[in-house]
């Protein structure tokens, strides 16, 4: 499994021949200026919730792409009339098994609204299993002690956590959700984009490391495996 950042909290995933790309919000990201758009290969699109700094450049990937969109009932409905054909709704608690494995919806703590206004559905985040490997992409969302049920029913081998603060959880609330998930190994999201969660990096991997965490923060473009 290889993992390539492209800033914000976009991330690509490829796993058991399939690309998966996370959140597409690139184009309007000047941080992420340097990411050409079409040279980003996409089989699917998994989309937490509607704010426009995670759907930016969704329709247009999509169209481009062809890559089946999956995300809550209410989201998939806005990606129909926005004329996405190839959509998969799913909503918080369901699973569905896709070729390069299953995807299962769970709760996080935050808001969400389309770019048109309308009503965005739950937010959520997601437990990917593909390719002997289990991964949680958290999306934006406060601590919650929903994520101990992630822990006790999950073996999460790698994390995506927000930690910028300020619209999601801090690098302290981060920390007690990698203790509340199990799990070690956590990429950081959702921070720098913007001045509210410009983030220290160098305290937040020792804050991370001193709890017997680690934290990586890649560069954008960056590619790595697990």
């Amino acid at each position: 499994m290889t993992i390539t950042y492209y800033g914000h909290s976009c991330f690509g995933v490829k796993t058991n021949n399939c690309s998966i790309l996370f959140d597409p919000f690139i184009r309007p990201n000047e941080l992420a200026r340097d990411i050409n758009i079409d040279s980003i290969s996409a089989d699917y699109i998994v989309v937490t919730h509607g704010h426009s700094d995670h759907i930016a450049d969704l329709e247009y990937i999509a169209k481009r792409t062809n890559a089946k969109v999956i995300s809550n009932f209410e989201i998939i409905q806005w990606c129909s009339k926005m004329g996405i054909e190839n959509v998969h709704a799913m909503n918080t608690g369901g699973k569905f098994a896709f070729e390069f494995g299953t995807i299962k919806s769970v709760f996080a703590a935050h808001s969400s609204s389309l770019p048109d206004g309308s009503y965005g559905g739950n937010p959520n985040g997601y437990i990917i299993k593909s390719g002997g490997k289990s991964i949680y992409y958290a999306g934006d969302t406060a601590l919650s002690s929903e994520m101990k049920l992630i822990g006790d029913y999950d073996q999460i081998d790698l994390a995506f956590l927000p930690i910028g603060d300020n619209f999601t959880m801090g690098v302290k609330d981060a920390i007690t959700a990698a203790g509340f998930v199990g799990c070690n190994e956590v990429i950081g999201m959702h921070y720098d984009t913007f001045p509210p969660i410009k983030l220290d990096g160098e305290k937040a991997i020792k804050d991370f490391n001193s709890k017997g965490v680690n934290l990586q923060l890649m560069s954008i473009g960056a590619t790595i495996e697990i």
